[in-house]
This record gives C-alpha cells, structure tokens and sequence, in this order.
C-alpha cells in the first residue's frame, strides 16, 4: 500500500460536515471510512497521509462481471483530484481510464466497451475472459496531499466439466510383467487447471514403486481454459475382478476446494481357474428315459478354459464326447437318453495362459421301467362263467407301482394282480397294466391283454311279439352276442342285413307278411362252433284302426254316464229333494213309506266309512254305531224336474258281520254317498 504523509496544525476542511457528537462512520467520495473528529484531537493523529485501500484478490468466473473497489482516505477529508486505473502486462502499467470530478476519459485498450466506474469510483469489468487475469491498479491524486495507490490480482475461475473414465478395453492379466493400465481419466475446460486423484473401492490410491503408478498431463486451449487428463497404472490379482475404479478432479474456488467425481468403472481381470464343477440338469436322481440332459461345466477362471467331455466305457477306457459339444460353452447336450447313456461323465479344462489342466467326474443315472410284462393265468381262452387271473410285472433300478385300468381309461385295481370271475362275454375287454415309478415323476409304461370271453352264442334282443297286417312288409330284428363270430339264420325268405358291432351281431330281415307267415311265425337261429341259440318271433294279427277307436269312445261314454248320474244323486240329496230315513236303534219312530217314494239301499263291508256320512230328515246326528246296518232313503215319486223310475236299492255284498243287533236291517249297508261302494240294485221303496 502508498500512503502520503501530511502534516498536523492547519484547520481541516469537511466537505460534508457532521453532526456534533455524531459517532456514526461516513463515508468519502472514495469510499474509505471518516470516523468524526474529537474536540481537541489534531486529525494527523487520526491518519496523516493518503492513504489507497484495495482487496487483494478479486475473483469471477469467466463470462462473468468483476468489480474491483477502490477505497481512499485524505488528510484533513480534503478531496482527490483526479483517479487512473492500470492493469500491468509483463511490468509494464497500461492506463484504462482517467477519471475526474467533472468525467471519465477511458483509454483505447482492449476492455473498451467492457468498462465502467461506478459511484463509488470501483472500476467493472465485464464479460470477463481468461485473458482478464492480471493485476490491476487504482492510482489517487490528491494535490499538495500528493498521490497514493494500490493493487488487486484478478483471478478469472472456470469450473472444469464432470471427468471423463474410461477403462482398458483389452482386459488385464493378473500374469502381467509390466505394470498394467486400469483407466484414463480427463476433464475439460477448467480455470486454473485442476488437478485429477484415483480411487479404487472408494480408497484413494498413492504412487507406489512397482505397483501403482499416475501420468497426469495439461493442456491449455485456445480459449485459455485447461483440459488435464490423468492416467492409472496398477497391477491386479483375481479380487480385483469385481473392483470398481474412479477418478475426481479438485479445483480451487474462493479459498475453498471442490471435488467432481467421474462414474466406477469395472475392468476386465484375466485369470486362470482355480475350481471347476461338472453337474447334471436336471438333478441326476430325477432323469428318465426319453429326457433331454444337460452336463453342465464350469470354471471360475477369467476367460473361460476349453472345455473337453469323456465317458468311461469298459475297461477303464473313455470315450471323447467332445465334438458332441461347443468347446467354449462347457455344456455336453444328450437327447432322448436310454438305459446306456447311465454312466461316469468327465469334464476336463485346458488354460491356455499358464497351461493348467483340470478336470472333475460325475455320474449319471437314467432311470428306466423295462420289460413290462403280463400273464394270464389259465391262459387259454376263457368260457362263459370262468374265471382268470391277470399277472403283471416289469423291471426297474427304483420302486414300482401297477395299475389296472379298462379299455376306456378306468381305473379298476391296484397291485400287479387283476382276479376277474364269473366272465361273461360283455367282460371281454382290453385291459392295461400300467406301471409307475414315484419316485421319478413322469416315468411309467403300460402294456395291454385282451380278455376274449369264448362260448355258444347269446340272443339278447328280438322283435317278438310284432304286431302286423296282412301283406305288409316289416322288419324282423334278432341280436346276440358270441365268440367266435356266430353266423344267422331264417327259417323264412327275405331280405337279410347284418351288422356287427364289438362282439354282438344283428340281423335284420326284411319280408312281406302272408297268411303262413302270420300263422307260423319266425325262427332266428344263431350259431358258431361252439353252438348255436335260437328264439321265435310271434306275428299277431294288428287290428283296424276304426274297431280299436270305437272301443275307445264306448269306454268314455260309459264313464260319462256313470258320472252325470252320480252327480245328480248326489245334488238332489244336498237339496233335500230325497229324504233318507234310517232303520235301527232310533229314538223317533219310522214313518210308513209311501207308494210315492223311492228307497236307495246302499250295502259295504266298510264300518269304518258307513257312519255319519248321511243325516236323517231332521238332520240328526247318530252315532256310528246306530248308522251301521240297513239305511233307507225314501224319495218323493218322480215329478217333472225327476227322473222318472229313480228309485232302488243298491247293496253291497260284504264279509264283514253287521254291528246292529236289529233283525230287520240288513248287514253291511250304508248311505247313499259312500265313497267306497260296489255292485248297485236298484228296487222300488214299498
């Protein structure tokens, strides 16, 4: 800092007076602080030179504005006379401006146009370039104080770009002579030029002899911005496989440092395989015949080895699978295996870097159901009624299960015995022994039997009887069942058609209807070497339509009849139109009938429904005792609205003995009405 001394004893001029016992700082037009002056206290003792006050480093990012400040302070608050600022390239002070109270002349330099003072005489450079970094100068005139000045260093920053990784491409041995390299690192357009570290797993690394080394390079651009790269150099074992490395790029910003971290970056390890596993896909215990397996190998060396297949044949000789296989893959593909494809399996790995074999067996069992077998016991052909036995057995290394089913898929018995008794020729049949292993799911086998029943054939459907008409021509049906096949046979000409179906056989004979025919009837004979059925089929004579439907109508009149009939008894007594009177143990003596009235006498071995079914005249209520026995009805003789002769009396024969002691009632009658009665008479009342 240049101060200029001045001296004490002269009354020192304020060019903005302060209020007395003001103790509030002010400032001058430079900017600088004016504390006020005690009573008494000569102002040289304050500060009694000029004195220029300037930050010592001003920083600003590129593209950016600066403002640098200019403080001063003179002696006696006199005022300055005039103020340049400088910048200085290679020692020599290059003027920006002149500035005075009445104006501001700026020079013909490079920052015209970018240039201005401000208020407070602080001078603002912008859109600031990398070029703007220098030291600039603010110089202050005040006359006979004389002319002080001072300096700030501009510092233009550019915050770098993220850094760039990127690892070897080609992969690294872990047998490497010379140190290999992991990645390079490079971040672009930073001022001042930053500096790049690595780290690997998140530990910084260090340059270690012979074992890690870092190259870093700078270079400035045209803009004036740096581009750095860095690169790495480590040696790596078979861990660093799955080691992940990164580089960070530090730069400095207002005395604080700042870090941009690049993305991890795995590189590719080379190393030779140490284990190797050979296994069966699926799991070995779980192979059947038929299956597609897979003999899987690997190793855990980087790249994978070459991979080669044997087979232990006998004698301890092998047999090279290899060009089976892709040699790369490490996979051994065997289609539908069998029986023979079970045996020891050998994978074997060459590494082609250092020469190292290696190899690892396994075995592989296919598990296998053969020679399915089943007996029939007898085994000739069976007869109606006879009984068999159905044997079945099969081979295999695990446990096994049967099952009987039918020729349409049902189950009909477990175990390897089927016992079938009492056959008939409708039990003839293919059965299936089907045989499982559980233990290996989806392993089974079956084999069938036929079960053919033998005997004479058996009618088991004719047309008889058939109702016909004369020469009419009709179908006559006969079907049996037998084995061997049976023949059919007519004992009358026509027309024969046979079908056979399983083991039955139907013939339809087609013939035209006589009087022989209709008299005679037909034979159906079957027969085969075993004997022969036959049935005989009735013709019976069909009757005309017209004879049949005037039964019909004849039965319907009938029952029409019997029910209007009914039905007029039976209103007449609800109107009171027939008086009924009953005999037996009566209270109220009988009146004599009259020639005019019609008695209804009605019999029925029913006890139970004869009593309290009719009332007398007066309508009294007898007990059913008193109204078992002979009960008569007496009617008025038959007027215009009656039917004339309506009059009778209708008995009932029964077993059962009357309950009436009264010798003039006959046993077993009831009322007209009961729901129950047989055979009617119908006779005049006296």
């Amino acid at each position: 800092m240049v101060s200029s001394h001045l001296t004490c004893g002269l009354k020192q001029h304020r060019e903005h007076p302060q209020p007395t016992g003001s103790l509030e700082p002010h400032m001058r037009r430079g900017g600088f602080p004016v504390l006020p002056t005690p009573d008494g206290i000569c102002p040289a003792a304050v500060a009694s030179k000029l004195e220029v006050s300037m930050p010592a480093v001003v920083e600003v990012e590129s593209g950016g504005t600066a403002r640098i400040e200019c403080n001063f302070y003179i002696p006696g608050n006199g005022s300055y006379t005039y103020i340049n600022w400088f910048y200085i390239d290679r020692n020599n002070w290059v003027k920006l401006c002149h500035i005075t109270d009445s104006k501001i002349l700026e020079e013909n330099t490079g920052y015209k146009g970018r240039l201005s003072v401000g208020e407070d005489k602080a001078l603002s450079i912008s859109r600031v370039t990398m070029q703007d970094a220098r030291t600039f100068v603010c110089q202050v005139g005040a006359g006979s104080h004389g002319t002080g000045e001072n300096r700030t260093e501009l510092h233009v920053y550019k915050v770098p770009e993220a850094p760039e990784i990127v690892a070897n491409p080609g992969g690294i041995s872990v047998h490497s002579s010379d140190i290999p390299q992991i990645a390079q690192c490079m971040s672009k357009n930073g001022f001042p030029a930053p500096n790049i570290t690595w780290h690997k797993n998140g530990q910084e690394l260090q340059q270690e002899d012979k074992m890690v080394k870092i190259t870093a390079t700078r270079t400035r651009e045209s803009s004036g911005l740096y581009t750095v790269s860095s690169t790495l150099f480590a040696r790596v074992t078979r861990e660093d496989r799955n080691s992940l490395y990164q580089c960070t790029v530090h730069y400095w910003l207002r005395g604080q440092r700042h870090a941009v971290e690049s993305r991890r970056v795995n590189v590719t390890i080379f190393y030779p395989a140490e284990h190797l596993k050979l296994q069966v896909m699926p799991s070995s215990t779980l192979v059947k015949e038929g299956d597609d397996v897979k003999l899987v190998c690997e190793a855990d060396g980087n790249p994978a080895p070459v991979f080669s297949f044997l087979k232990r044949e006998l004698e301890d000789s092998w047999q090279d699978l290899t060009p089976l296989t892709d040699p790369n893959s490490g996979v051994l593909n065997l289609h539908d295996v069998n029986k023979s494809s079970s045996g020891l399996y050998r994978c074997q790995t060459l590494d082609l870097d250092d020469m190292r074999q290696l190899e690892k067996d396994v075995e592989l069992v296919v598990n296998y159901i053969e020679g399915v077998h089943v007996k029939m016991e007898p085994s000739s052909s069976p007869r109606e009624g006879d009984s068999v036995r159905l044997s079945c057995n099969a081979h295999s290394p695990v446990a096994l299960d049967y099952q009987w089913r039918d020729e349409k898929g049902r189950k009909v018995a477990e175990g390897n015995q089927l016992f079938l008794s009492n056959l008939t020729f409708e039990t003839s049949s293919n059965f299936s022994c089907k045989v499982i292993a559980p233990s290996v799911p989806g392993l089974e086998q079956s084999k069938q039997v036929a079960v053919t029943v033998q005997g004479k054939p058996r009618i088991v459907d004719i047309s008889s009887p058939l109702y016909v008409r004369q020469d009419e021509v009709v179908n006559l049906t006969c079907k049996a069942i037998a084995f061997p096949r049976p023949s059919v046979h007519w004992n009358v000409n026509g027309t024969a058609h046979e079908y056979i179906e399983n083991q039955h056989i139907a013939s339809n004979l087609t013939v035209r209807v006589n009087h022989d025919l209709l008299r005679a009837g037909a034979m159906c004979k079957v027969s085969n070497a075993l004997g022969f059925s036959e049935k005989h089929i009735q013709l019976l004579d069909q009757k005309t339509p017209e004879s049949k439907g005037v039964i019909i109508v004849a039965i319907i009149v009938c029952i029409l009849v019997v029910a209007v009939l009914g039905s007029v008894i039976y209103f007449l007594h609800k109107k009171g139109k027939i008086a009924c009177g009953r005999s037996g143990k009566q209270d109220i003596t009988k009146p004599e009938a009259r020639k005019d009235k019609i008695v209804v006498e009605v019999k029925s071995d029913k006890l139970s429904e004869e009593a309290g079914l009719l009332q007398g005249a007066n309508s009294e209520k007898r007990p059913a005792a008193d109204q078992v026995g002979q009960s008569v009805v007496c009617c008025p003789s038959p007027g215009p609205g009656l039917l004339p002769g309506l009059g009778a009396e209708v008995k009932t024969p029964t077993n059962t003995p009357a309950a009436s002691t009264d010798s003039t009632k006959q046993p077993g009658t009831k009322t007209v009405g009961s729901r129950k009665s047989s055979r009617k008479e119908m006779t005049e009342c006296a």
